[in-house]
């Protein structure tokens, strides 16, 4: 049963957002009012935005945290810097992990993913990062790779990340995080940032080809992902993407899974809840099956952080094409 607490606390991440409706707003202020725990994540989002965007001015009438000033700040920052719409969620993603590392108290040690601690995780970024920088032209400063050319992907990525992590292991944290912070600002300034036409071109990166537009809405989904971990990892709570935002980050890993699975896997109509339906596999027989998952847990599966057999679902007709269709979902993470 959902109470009105819980209810409450589903509601404090879109709001952080400016994503809620007039009517749900209203319900938070009387309930932070009488809820210590929910006053307490309402306070952390707000520090958040002190830093994101500077001092917000308090007095003794914001006793009640507004939520004007709170989603005015936040909807400036997912805007900010400039730059084309399939930009922003990465710039958003971007800001959102400098807003998380801030609040980490320098626990740098503590484990997150795989054999990574947080100093690791950031370095894996700068490393994820970096095909992109290269191909747009952006200097990262590091030594270059001694990976042989021809090297398949995977193998290749696999080998440049530990090469990143372990030059990165001999600095101090900060450095690292200055030098990932430095290159994401430098990826957000080159042209194909700002202008969709540049965007355009297909490039193939981490064996994807891809319209540059798509690789950093790629970057946005790992970053945000990476940023996730690091939250859990931490005792954070980690918002997801605004909304506009999950809507960009669907398309594409709809389009990722539906050329994963190819013309010839058994039909299903895919869904999120409250979005599009989409055919996944033969558009040449009758759909054999439903799928509905929630956005966030679609992104979750795709990220590898959900095993296929667990994700909660809507699903009906044959299990064995919904079956189909979550394990290779799960299959595409690399992350």
């Amino acid at each position: 049963m959902t109470t009105d607490h819980d209810a409450v606390r589903e509601l404090l991440a879109a709001w952080a957002f400016g994503a809620l409706e007039p009517a749900d707003e209203k319900t938070i202020p009387p309930h932070l009012a009488t809820c210590e725990t929910c006053a307490r994540e309402a306070e952390r989002l707000r520090a958040v935005v002190r830093m994101l965007e500077g001092p917000v001015p308090t007095a003794s009438a914001s006793k009640g945290l507004s939520s004007t000033v709170l989603s005015r700040a936040l909807r400036h920052r997912a805007a900010a810097p400039a730059v084309a719409p399939h930009a922003a969620p990465y710039a958003a993603a971007v800001a959102g992990l400098k807003a998380l590392l801030a609040e980490g108290d320098g626990r740098w040690g503590t484990p997150v993913v795989h054999d990574w601690d947080v100093h690791a995780t950031v370095a894996h970024l700068l490393a994820a990062d970096e095909p992109l920088a290269t191909e747009l032209g952006v200097d990262t400063g590091r030594p270059p790779s001694g990976i042989e050319e021809g090297t398949p992907w995977d193998a290749a990525w696999n080998r440049r990340t530990a090469e990143v992590i372990a030059h990165e292991r001999g600095r101090p944290p900060g450095e690292t995080v200055a030098a990932w912070s430095a290159q994401a600002a430098a990826l957000l300034s080159a042209p194909e940032a700002r202008d969709a036409q540049s965007a355009a071109r297909a490039v193939t990166l981490m064996g994807l080809r891809l319209p540059v537009a798509d690789h950093f809405l790629v970057r946005a989904f790992e970053t945000w992902i990476h940023t996730d971990d690091i939250g859990r990892a931490l005792g954070l709570a980690v918002p997801p993407p605004p909304e506009e935002h999950l809507r960009h980050l669907i398309r594409l890993a709809v389009r990722i899974l539906g050329a994963a699975l190819g013309p010839t896997a058994p039909p299903v109509l895919f869904s999120v809840t409250g979005g599009p339906e989409w055919v996944l596999g033969s558009d040449a027989e009758p759909v054999r099956a439903e799928l509905a998952l929630d956005p966030v847990d679609f992104c979750l599966l795709v990220g590898g952080r959900y095993p296929p057999q667990e994700v909660p679902r809507g699903a009906a007709g044959d299990e064995s094409a919904v079956r189909n269709v979550l394990e290779r979902a799960a299959s595409l993470a690399w992350l």
